[in-house]
């Protein structure tokens, strides 16, 4: 009998063992039965081709429709060319120096096909695939007995490892297994209806028929949102059970004097969120707020606003940016905003003036140094940095309130390190923001453990921004035109961004046999020769020197920088209103929400802004899709729902707490909305009875078992 948490070795022979292991980071009979079929098809049904994603391992089920046979020009040999279809796209399979197969895969013939998506003179390949062809069933003499049945799981794979040698590993590990106990507890199994873990494992894996499927796949469905939200039940429970250092308004302090100086009125979004964060410092249990809202919603004055307060009653608020560039603009802004009330100690500052510190980690010795005193003294009341604010040297007098920019940069355990700064034992206020909308069912997923605020509305005089894809490769004129617009904008007075996803002075990593990314320090240079020559070209990365990097950033927003070649060091907090056009190259490479916010960097000022996307991606690839979507609209809360719809979402938690990949496998973050929900009420509820789990030791089994190590471990802390 097998337990979830045993070896796989005793099963499946070492060598299958480490197969799993090394390509699939498969370890134990739990990782291989959770391995899911990702799609399931019948004899007869095709794969869909379309959608497949150049460098992924995919497995397919596709007729043969036509081989042939040439010699290699470069070198000895033959190649052997086999096109397969699942009936309305093709793709191309490559077999070198293998002429014999061509007796095998003869035109309708039926089968698997496993391998990494490349890309041969602009269409999909399979190079020297694996397959395995399927049978007739009344062919008793048939050797591939994992399709025998009816319906035939089709499994992620990866090299080595085709779907078939999968399916065979699972069902010599299920024909042993049997669960000592049920993980799920037995009040939540009856209330829900769902099977035990048995059968669930079995009729994901061998299913008798498409229901069982379905009723499988609910009860997994459920394993995995119970995990998840036992983790951030946790969260919650160990953050509102410290105390918090109590920060209530003055009313004749900093703020109220900030506020009667504001040359704007703030929008009603501002205002509401502005009282439920004023009432939540106000209190002695530490605030967890996400705060989301549109690129240029005017996040930052609610954020100031809320740290003022704290302030007032005689605390510190710290900003934590994921960037230098972000870091020192934020910096440069408060003051800004504030003025004379940001000059405390400072001749011509106002009477109850303030100081706001920048500490980065690349600072000169002597500004750390001061930087840090004041710090230390309390003399600066608002300090901002990076992630050197958490370093153990940094010393708060008191601080009351940390606001995290851009959350979806940090990983929790950062968050965490801020949060035990306080004094006192206390835990600082934490009010985490992001420029990327996230729908209801992620927020509850992935920031479980924050309450949410979202500010809808745009502050009046915001430009409208229009977004174009250019297909570079297809049609290389309308790269050249996309030069000429950029000077045309130049030529008008206005300056220009261009975004490459390297800096150029590291290793290029290639994804399948796809060209490296283009690079700023290769890219700029050709610019300023080429095609924009005449015009004025920075460039702004982050390993530049700190000095530097303002010094870039002053002289492009004192427009003395016609045009800005930079890596996404400008993707946030980076206002220039006189930039109007941004042209993102290898766009492809960059996620929807980045691409979101890179081009929120232009339409600031009175003129409207243009965005356009350079991409080599094929259309009718997933990625071609979603560079599509962002092309269709501005709205942010759209956009989020579209790039769930098209990413894979169990990457989503590991790529937002951790950067490893989760365990949501089957968890529909947009079909699912309703479970999510009541699982989220069903972990809180064992939470508050069991703050330790320790009566619920199948379910501490089942967080490690689903979601990644660190987010597991987290358990165990607290």
């Amino acid at each position: 009998m097998s337990q979830l948490r045993d070896p796989l070795g005793p099963f499946l022979g070492d060598k299958t063992a480490k197969a799993l292991a090394n390509g699939l980071n498969l370890h134990t009979v739990g990782d291989l039965l959770r391995h899911y079929p990702r799609r399931y098809a019948e004899r007869g049904e095709l794969t869909d081709i379309a959608g497949l994603e150049v460098g992924e391992h995919a497995t397919v089920l596709a007729r043969v429709e036509n081989t042939s046979k040439r010699r290699m020009k470069s070198r000895n040999g033959t190649v052997l060319e086999v096109t397969i279809t699942d009936g309305t796209r093709k793709l191309s399979c490559a077999f070198f120096n293998q002429a014999w197969r061509e007796r095998e895969l003869r035109p309708g013939r039926t089968g698997l096909f496993a391998g990494k998506v490349t890309e041969f003179r602009r269409t999909l390949q399979l190079a020297h695939p694996e397959y395995q062809l399927l049978e007739t069933l009344d062919d008793e003499t048939s050797a591939v007995d994992d399709f025998v049945g009816r319906i035939i799981p089709v499994y992620p794979a990866a090299e080595g490892l085709g779907s078939w040698v999968i399916s065979k590993a699972v069902r010599q590990v299920l024909d042993t297994f049997e669960p000592e106990e049920d993980p799920m507890p037995a009040e939540l199994l009856a209330r829900y209806g769902l099977t035990d873990l048995r059968s669930a494992l079995e009729d994901v894996h061998r299913p008798p028929n498409r229901q069982a499927i379905e009723v499988a796949q609910h009860r997994l469905k459920w394993d995995e949102a119970m995990a998840v939200q036992l983790i951030f039940a946790q969260r919650r429970y160990s953050a509102v059970s410290r105390p918090a250092p109590a920060c209530p308004r003055r009313p004749e302090g900093l703020a109220t004097e900030f506020d009667g100086r504001l040359p704007f009125d703030l929008t009603e979004g501002q205002r509401d969120v502005g009282e439920k964060i004023s009432a939540d410092l106000a209190g002695e249990h530490p605030m967890n707020r996400l705060l989301q809202g549109e690129v240029g919603s005017g996040k930052t004055v609610v954020a100031l606003r809320a740290m003022l307060q704290a302030v007032d009653a005689g605390r510190q608020a710290a900003m934590l940016a994921p960037t230098e560039v972000l870091a020192a603009q934020h910096a440069r802004s408060l003051r800004e905003l504030l003025g004379d009330l940001a000059q405390g100690g400072e001749l011509g500052g106002a009477e109850n003036a303030t100081r706001v510190a920048l500490l980065t980690g690349s600072m000169p010795a002597k500004e750390r140094k001061q930087a840090l005193l004041d710090v230390a003294s309390g003399a600066a009341g608002i300090v901002v940095g990076t992630h050197a604010l958490i370093q153990d040297t940094v010393s708060f007098a008191d601080l009351g309130l940390v606001v995290v920019d851009e959350q979806h940069r940090f990983g929790v355990e950062q968050r965490d390190a801020l949060r035990s700064r306080g004094a006192d034992f206390t835990s600082p206020h934490v009010l985490v923001m992001t420029a990327t909308p996230i729908p209801r069912t992620v927020a509850m997923t992935v920031y479980g453990d924050l309450e949410i605020s979202s500010l809808r509305e745009l502050p009046a005089g915001r430009s409208p921004i229009s977004t174009s894809v250019v297909p570079a490769a297809e049609k290389p004129a309308w790269l050249d035109r996309a030069w000429q617009r950029v000077a045309e904008e130049v030529g008008k007075g206005h300056q220009a961004y261009v975004v490459c996803p390297r800096i150029g002075d590291e290793p290029a990593a290639e994804k399948g046999d796809k060209r490296p990314a283009l690079a700023v320090l290769d890219l700029a240079p050709e610019l300023a020769e080429g095609a924009l020559n005449g015009l004025r070209v920075g460039v702004l990365h982050g390993r530049m020197p700190s000095e530097e990097k303002d010094e870039v950033m002053r002289s492009f927003a004192a427009g003395s920088t016609d045009v800005l070649v930079a890596t996404t060091v400008i993707e946030v907090g980076v206002n220039v209103p006189n930039a109007t056009v941004m042209v993102i190259m290898d766009a492809e490479r960059f996620g929807v929400s980045q691409l979101h916010q890179l081009r929120g960097r232009v339409g600031r000022g009175d003129v409207p802004g243009l965005c356009l996307l350079v991409t080599e991606a094929l259309e009718g690839t997933t990625t071609r899709e979603r560079l599509t979507a962002v092309e269709s609209t501005v709205d942010g809360f759209e956009l989020s729902r579209m790039d769930l719809e098209l990413r894979r979402e169990g990457d989503i938690l590991g790529s937002a707490q951790s950067g490893k990949r989760s365990g949501l496998k089957l968890l529909s973050l947009l079909r699912d909305e309703e479970m999510i929900a009541e699982a989220r009420l069903r972990a809180q509820e064992i939470v508050g009875d069991d703050p330790s789990l320790g009566g619920h030791l199948g379910l501490v089994h089942l967080v490690s078992e689903l979601v990644d190590a660190d987010s597991a471990e987290y358990l165990e802390k607290t």
